[in-house]
């Protein structure tokens, strides 16, 4: 009985944010920013993308290892931002917005870890779905596991179920790449 009380606030919580979250995901489909016909193709060899998210945690280090091993003639820059708690939607917006600055860019990723309702919020907010829509770059989203789906992978022109599944998608492999090669000689 105690525990239940302790757990009251906790899932008054997480069905305010269902409720906020989906408000929000009726606006903006109202706005157009999930329609299908926006979304971008990702190129086939890109020469440079940008990652948005934390320089500290697995993602970035999980998507480095990945992309190096399958495409290493690409460029990978990080633009290092805070993907939790407070102020982590500005920051991310403004990593974006970053991102969408740094010269010949092909593609951005951004990225982050499994969490909570609350841990993954930033990416449900509204000044991140803004970001990734206003992107002159693809944007493709990779939050949380394959089962979280957030307003800014609906926005994003692709969504990654994972961080290391955005690394697979935007960059060939190399060994399929000199498989081909040794067939059209």
């Amino acid at each position: 009985m105690e525990e239940d009380k302790e757990r009251l606030p906790s899932l008054l919580t997480e069905e305010k944010l269902a409720l906020k979250l989906e408000q929000l995901k009726v606006k903006l489909e109202q706005e157009g920013l999930f329609d299908s016909s926006r979304k971008r193709t990702l190129p086939l060899f890109p020469k440079k993308i940008v990652v948005v998210t934390s320089p500290t945690g697995a993602v970035w280090h999980d998507i480095q290892n990945v992309i190096r091993r399958r495409y290493p003639l690409v460029e990978l820059l990080l633009a290092p931002t805070q993907v939790q708690g407070e102020k982590a939607s500005e920051r991310i917006a403004e990593a974006l917005t970053t991102a969408n600055q740094e010269p010949a860019v092909d593609v951005i990723v951004i990225a982050r870890g499994g969490g909570s309702l609350e841990e993954l919020w930033p990416f449900n907010e509204e000044a991140v779905a803004r970001a990734i829509y206003a992107s002159r770059i693809p944007v493709v989203s990779a939050v949380g596991h394959e089962t979280d789906v957030t307003i800014a992978d609906l926005v994003a022109d692709v969504r990654a179920a994972t961080p290391s599944h955005a690394a697979e998608l935007v960059v060939p492999e190399r060994e399929q790449l000199l498989l081909w090669l040794d067939e059209v000689d």
